[in-house]
């Protein structure tokens, strides 16, 4: 993990906060000073993007969890859109907990995960270095364990 990547994750994850959170915050409650909040938001999202980094998996699963939940609440699971992978929290997100909602994904998700194109997963999964599903598609598993041979190398 260099630098750079924890202070771009910790930028992304305090704009994400703000606008989802305290923004809209600010306008039901004109009159609260919410300054403290993001007095939080900036210390702590130093301290989440160091544990998404960083942290056991067990701990950067748990937090994707949280964040997911809180930021993108609903009555349905978590289903991101293609360019969502390429966000810092996405990138993160892929590594360390996988899809939010899915085991398998299409060629074209696992694309988007990989920051490649759908023709390089099929390339990736005909030279068995990804998992085919049973049921069509990709294993988020083997996109984990690729994401992180990469990341090692």
């Amino acid at each position: 993990m260099s630098e750079l990547d924890r202070l771009e994750l910790q930028d992304h994850l305090i704009r994400l906060v703000t606008s989802r959170l305290l923004d809209p915050l600010e306008i039901l409650l004109p009159t609260a000073d919410l300054d403290e909040l993001h007095d939080q938001v900036h210390a702590d999202a130093g301290t989440w993007a160091q544990q998404l980094l960083t942290g056991s998996d067990r701990q950067a699963r748990h937090l994707v969890i949280r964040l997911l939940t809180v930021l993108h609440p609903g009555d349905t699971p978590f289903d991101p859109p293609d360019d969502w992978w390429a966000t810092p929290l996405g990138r993160v997100a892929a590594r360390r907990a996988g899809h939010p909602s899915r085991q398998h994904v299409s060629f074209a998700v696992a694309g988007a995960m990989l920051g490649i194109t759908r023709q390089g997963v099929h390339d990736l999964v005909n030279r068995n270095k990804l998992q085919r599903h049973p049921d069509g598609g990709v294993t988020v598993e083997s996109i984990q364990i690729r994401l992180a041979q990469r990341r090692d190398t």
